[in-house]
C-alpha cells in the first residue's frame, strides 16, 4: 500500500474506532464484537507502524501512549475549579431556592448527581485536546493528559467543534472495577484504597500511562468552564452541547422550577444511588440561567448560585448472630460481629468489627441484640449500638480470657484497652507475621501476598520469618499455580529484599506500635539493627517524637530471645542490618508534619518521603505537638482538628517554600 492509500485508510479507521468508541463507552450500545473493534484497532496499528509520518495526536493508538514521567508539570486554571456550598438538610435547600427566588423571581433550576470523583479539566483548540489537568487547589492542577487520555470516553477529537473550549468533568472508577482492584491490591499485600474516589485520585496521578490504562476509569463531564466560537445562556443548553459533540455529559440532568420538584428528584436519586454503577454523594443544584448567575454572585470561596445536596450516611437495624474472635499479626484478640446479612450502600454486609471490650461494653452488646449499623463513608461497617436488647440478657458479651487459638492467658497492659495473646509462638501471629514482613511497607517482597505465605506455611516450608530465605525454586514449584518461570521470579524478589534500607526491615519485624516513619528516626539515630538493639530505654526516648512507652516497647521487643533469634538468622542469610541514609537537608528536622487531602503535584507516599529526605516526621493523626498540617484538596477532619488545635496549616506551594 502507498502512502496515500494508507492516509485514506487510516482516516477511515480512525472514524471507525471514533464512532464504536462513542457507542460502547457514551451509549453504552454497542454495534460491534470485541473481536471485530479489536481488528479495525490491530490494522490501524500495522498502517501507523509502516507509515509513522501519518500518527496523529488524536489516533486511538494514542490513548496509551508515551514514556512514564517523572513529574506532573503546573497548569495555571484560567478559569478557577471552584467548590460548592454544601448543605445536609432540606430546610437547607429550601432556604436556597427562596433566596434565589427573591432576587430571580422566575428562576429554573438544574439539579443533577454528584459524582464522587476526581475533578479535572480538559482544554479543546479547534476540536483537539491539548491539555487535560487536575483541578489541584482550584487555581494551580496538574498535567495529567497523557494518564486522562487513556479514558475511552473522553473524546480526543470534535466534530463542529467551537475555537476554544475547557469543559469540567469528574473522573470516577466505577464500582466493579474498584472491588477487582481491591482483590488484587490484597492479594498482593498492597494497602488497598478505602474508596472508589480515592482509587480514581491515584490512577489518575500514575506516572506511567499503561498503569492507569488499566485501572479503566471513567468521567462525566458537567460544565463548560470557557468557550470560544460559540453562544450559550444556560447550564442545561451547555450539557445539551456537550452531549451533542461526544461527551459523557453527567446523567439525568433535569430543569425544574420549584422546591418541591427539586425535593422529589433529590429523594428519587437517593433511593436508587447505591444500585448505580459508580459512586454519588449528592445532588446538585444550580440556577440554569448563567446571565443570572453573574447577577446572583459569589462568596469569597464559592458561588451563591449552587449548593450541593450530601446524602446522610444510611443506617438499618440487624440481629447479632455471633461474636467472632480473631488474633492479628501483633496478638491483638479482635471481636467481629456476625450479623443477619443487610443491605448498606448497595451491598451485602453481614460482619463488622467491634473493636475491643471497652467498645462492647459502652453499648452493652450481646448475642441476639438487634443492633444499628452503617457504613463509615459508605464504604466501612459500623455498629453504632443496640436498637434492642434480645430477651433476658442484661450484661453485655465477654471476650474469653485465653487465646482462642493456642490457649495462652490473654492479657491486657496497663494503657491499652486491646486485649493480647503473649504467646509470640502462637500459629495466628506467626502467620500474619510472615505476611507482613514481605507486604509493601516492609521488605516489599513483590508476589509473596497472603495466598502464597498461607501456602507456604501449609506445607511447613515457612514456619518462622527467616525461613523465607531458606526457600528455593524447587520449593516454591510444590505450591499451586506456579511453574519455573513465576517460582524463579518470587526467589528473585526474595533475594533482592536483602539488600533493602534497614528501616524496612525494622518495620517488617512488627513492633507494635512503631510504624516506619519511628522505624526511619531509629535507623538515622543509631545507624544498624546492633546499636538499636544495644540502645538504653533512656537513649531511645531521647530521639525527637519517641515517648517513654514507645522506648520501652522498642527496646523490650529488641531484648526479647525469639527478636534476637530471628534477627542473628536474617544477618546469616544476608540480609542488611545497616543504615544508610540519604537525607537531601537537615531543613525539616525536629519539625513533625500530618498530611491530608489531596495535593496537586504529589502522592502522600511522596510527599512524606520529601518531608522525611529534609529530616522532618510525618505522623498519622494531629495532636497539640504537630507543627504542619500539610493539607491539600479534600481535606477532612484532620484539618478540622488541625484549627481547632491552633496547629499551622499549610498548602504543598508553602512547603516547597520552606524547602528553598
Amino acid at each position: 500500500m502507498d502512502k496515500a492509500s494508507a492516509s485514506k485508510r487510516i482516516s477511515q479507521l480512525t472514524e471507525l474506532i471514533e464512532y464504536h468508541n462513542k457507542k460502547y463507552y457514551i451509549e453504552d450500545n454497542p454495534e460491534i464484537e470485541d473481536y471485530e473493534y479489536d481488528a479495525l484497532m490491530r490494522e490501524l496499528k500495522e498502517l501507523e507502524s509502516e507509515f509513522p509520518e501519518l500518527v496523529t495526536a488524536y489516533s486511538p493508538t494514542q490513548r496509551v501512549g508515551g514514556a512514564p514521567v517523572s513529574g506532573f508539570a503546573k497548569v495555571n486554571h484560567k478559569v478557577q475549579m471552584g467548590s460548592l456550598q454544601d448543605v445536609f438538610d432540606f430546610n437547607q435547600v429550601e432556604e436556597f431556592v427562596n433566596r434565589i427566588k427573591s432576587e430571580v423571581p422566575d428562576a429554573e433550576f438544574t439539579v443533577e448527581p454528584k459524582i464522587d470523583g476526581l475533578s479535572v479539566s480538559l482544554e479543546y483548540h479547534d476540536g483537539e485536546l491539548v491539555i487535560g489537568s487536575t483541578r489541584g487547589d482550584g487555581f494551580v492542577g496538574e498535567d495529567v493528559t497523557a494518564n486522562l487520555k487513556t479514558i475511552p470516553s473522553i473524546p480526543l477529537r470534535l466534530d463542529n467543534a467551537p475555537r476554544l473550549l475547557e469543559v469540567r468533568g469528574e473522573v470516577y472508577m466505577p464500582r466493579s472495577v474498584f472491588y477487582s482492584l481491591t482483590k488484587e491490591m490484597e492479594l498482593n499485600s498492597e494497602q488497598p484504597f478505602k474508596n472508589p474516589r480515592n482509587a480514581a485520585a491515584g490512577s489518575l496521578r500514575q506516572k506511567d500511562p499503561q498503569i492507569a490504562a488499566k485501572r479503566r476509569l471513567d468521567i462525566f463531564v458537567f460544565n463548560v468552564q470557557q468557550i470560544e466560537g460559540a453562544k450559550i445562556s444556560s447550564h442545561k443548553q451547555s450539557l445539551d452541547m456537550l452531549k451533542e459533540l461526544g461527551f459523557k455529559v453527567i446523567p439525568e440532568y433535569r430543569l425544574v422550577k420549584s422546591y418541591d420538584e427539586i425535593v422529589r428528584i433529590i429523594s428519587d436519586i437517593g433511593n436508587r444511588r447505591h444500585d448505580l454503577p459508580y459512586d454519588i454523594d449528592g445532588v446538585v443544584v444550580k440556577l440554569d440561567s448563567l446571565a443570572m448567575r453573574e447577577q446572583i454572585g459569589y462568596t469569597s470561596k464559592v458561588p451563591k448560585w449552587a449548593v450541593a445536596y450530601k446524602f446522610p450516611p444510611e443506617e438499618k437495624k440487624t440481629k447479632l448472630i455471633d461474636i467472632e474472635v480473631n488474633v492479628g499479626r501483633t496478638g491483638a484478640i479482635t471481636p467481629v460481629a456476625v450479623f443477619e446479612p443487610i443491605i448498606l450502600a448497595g451491598t451485602s454486609v453481614s460482619r463488622a468489627t467491634l473493636h475491643n471490650q471497652d467498645f462492647i461494653d459502652e453499648r452493652n452488646i450481646s448475642i441476639g441484640d438487634e443492633i444499628i449499623v452503617r457504613k463509615a463513608g459508605d464504604i466501612i461497617p459500623e455498629v453504632l449500638g443496640v436498637s434492642k436488647k434480645s430477651d433476658g440478657c442484661s450484661e453485655s458479651f465477654k471476650l474469653p480470657d485465653k487465646c482462642p487459638i493456642c490457649g495462652a492467658k490473654a492479657v491486657r497492659e496497663v494503657g491499652e484497652s486491646v486485649l493480647r495473646c503473649p504467646n509470640i509462638e502462637c500459629p495466628a501471629q506467626l502467620l500474619r507475621s510472615i505476611i507482613y514482613f514481605a507486604s509493601k511497607p516492609a521488605m516489599n517482597i513483590d508476589g509473596f501476598g497472603p495466598a502464597v505465605a498461607e501456602a507456604l506455611c501449609d506445607k511447613g516450608l515457612v514456619r518462622v520469618i527467616p525461613d523465607i530465605y531458606k526457600l528455593t525454586v524447587d520449593d516454591v514449584l510444590t505450591l499451586d499455580g506456579f511453574k519455573e518461570k513465576s517460582a524463579a521470579k518470587l526467589v528473585a524478589s526474595i533475594e533482592k529484599s536483602k539488600s533493602n534500607s534497614l528501616d524496612r526491615l525494622l518495620c517488617g519485624l512488627g513492633i507494635r506500635n512503631v510504624g516506619s516513619a519511628s522505624c526511619k528516626l531509629l535507623c538515622e539515630r543509631f545507624g544498624s539493627i546492633d546499636n538499636i538493639i544495644s540502645a538504653s530505654v533512656d537513649d531511645i526516648e531521647a530521639i525527637d517524637g519517641f515517648g517513654r512507652l514507645t522506648a520501652e516497647t522498642v527496646h523490650n521487643a529488641l531484648s526479647e530471645p525469639h527478636m534476637l533469634e530471628t534477627i542473628s538468622l536474617l544477618k546469616q542469610y544476608g540480609v542488611n542490618t545497616d543504615y544508610d541514609s540519604s537525607r537531601s537537608s537537615d531543613r525539616l528536622t525536629g519539625l513533625s508534619f500530618v498530611i491530608t487531602g489531596t495535593l496537586p503535584s504529589y502522592s502522600r507516599d511522596e510527599a512524606k518521603a520529601l518531608i522525611e529526605s529534609h529530616g522532618g516526621v510525618v505522623k498519622s493523626s494531629v495532636s497539640k505537638k504537630t507543627d504542619y498540617l500539610l493539607a491539600g484538596e479534600d481535606a477532612g477532619s484532620k484539618l478540622v482538628k488541625a484549627q481547632e488545635l491552633g496547629v499551622k496549616v499549610i498548602s504543598e506551594r508553602e512547603l516547597m517554600e520552606i524547602l528553598l
